[in-house]
């Protein structure tokens, strides 16, 4: 074998690593379910700021619920856009669901995270379920978790679900942060499995707690200050010795995170960088290398193709050229598989990976220059 087919290993390599770490993930519909006699109450929290577009779905998909025992407690984080009053329009049709005003947020807090503990501070359920306020809730994804909770006699659930990508630039841009998020973390299994807390991560769009575990590490007070107030939940529970289980959900979950590019820029922004630095490996070390990794992803899927432009220019050499095309033959082939098996979208979509790839590398670089200064929904907020 040629030397430049040799160097295209790494790129051949990748996705055989990734279905490797995928393996083993529990499935939340292979629970059995519980008899409506062992069902305690469920209390489903939604903070929502301005999430006008969204917060009805969300509500009216969690109300038709199987389950047996449940309440929604909107908490609506001083919005401008209408929100409270959608919400407030939905819970009159429905007694078990209430809205509620997020007080001013405190020094100190998150937006979400004050919004949740309010939420929490009223909730009455013996189980606390938070889910984002752009979550679609399949009929049986309260029943179904909840019977893993109990089940397996755990102390908290999450569960990845499917993300809905509608518009071109969901399409472009998002399958490449969630390939970095999968070469970090694996699938579900690999979270589960790892002894070590800087591998343990939680889905903030469904996360579901025994109250009593809930209140014992002091909720989201103990992470206000943590821009990926998730990942921060599952590290403590992991440090507190908690029994917990990331399990998919695709068919009974499903979240449409952002509509927009501008929306996809400013999302991610906020969390890749400030929310990576608590998940970094190797400590100090980790810390410090972690722009060099987080740009490695983009540019591993940028250089061939880059290359192959200067090719056609003339300014590389042969073996140059050849590493390049294998390169881009098995990225492509790789991008049309995941967009057909993984998004259930047209393979067409692969050939966009390049400007994909250039716009994670543009949310890095932002993200890295502003280091733990972060913004989203209008708040500014400077992490400790």
């Amino acid at each position: 074998m040629s030397l430049p087919l040799v160097a295209a290993i790494p790129w051949l390599a990748v996705p055989f690593v990734l279905a490797w770490r995928m393996r083993g993930s529990p499935r939340l519909s292979d629970e059995v379910m519980l008899s409506n006699a062992e069902s305690p109450l469920v209390s489903v929290v939604v903070p929502a700021r301005n999430e006008a577009r969204n917060i009805a779905l969300c509500m009216q998909s969690v109300l038709r619920s199987h389950y047996p025992a449940v309440e929604v407690v909107v908490v609506d984080d001083r919005s401008t856009d209408g929100t409270g009053i959608i919400a407030r329009e939905v819970s009159r049709n429905d007694k078990r669901a209430r809205v509620i005003e997020a007080p001013p947020l405190p020094d100190g807090w998150l937006g979400k995270q004050w919004a949740c503990s309010q939420g929490a501070a009223v909730a009455r359920g013996e189980l606390i379920c938070f889910t984002d306020a752009d979550t679609i809730h399949g009929s049986e994804l309260l029943t179904r978790s909840v019977a893993m909770l109990h089940n397996h006699e755990l102390d908290f659930v999450t569960v990845a679900g499917r993300q809905r990508l509608v518009g071109f630039w969901e399409r472009v841009v998002q399958p490449h942060v969630f390939t970095m998020l999968a070469l970090r973390y694996g699938g579900p299994g690999a979270v589960n499995r790892s002894p070590r807390v800087e591998d343990k991560i939680a889905n903030g769009q469904f996360m579901l707690f025994r109250r009593d575990t809930y209140d014992e590490i002091d909720g989201h007070d103990a992470v206000r200050g943590r821009v990926a107030e998730d990942l921060a939940l599952a590290q403590l529970l992991f440090e507190r010795g908690k029994r917990t289980m990331v399990a998919l959900g695709l068919e009974l979950l499903s979240t449409r995170m952002y509509g927009s590019l501008g929306e996809i820029v400013r999302g991610w922004m906020k969390n890749i960088y400030a929310g990576g630095l608590d998940a970094a490996p190797f400590g100090a070390a980790g810390r410090a290398l972690l722009p060099l990794g987080l740009l490695a992803v983009p540019v591993a899927m940028l250089a061939p193709v880059v290359v192959l432009l200067l090719a056609a220019l003339g300014l590389v050499s042969s073996g140059a050229f050849l590493w390049a095309a294998a390169c881009t033959a098995i990225t492509l082939a790789w991008w049309a598989f995941s967009y057909v098996m993984a998004a259930r979208i047209s393979p067409w979509y692969a050939f966009t990976f390049p400007l994909g790839a250039i716009v994670l590398l543009y949310i890095v670089a932002r993200a890295v220059s502003r280091g733990t200064r972060v913004e989203w929904k209008g708040r500014e907020y400077q992490l400790k």
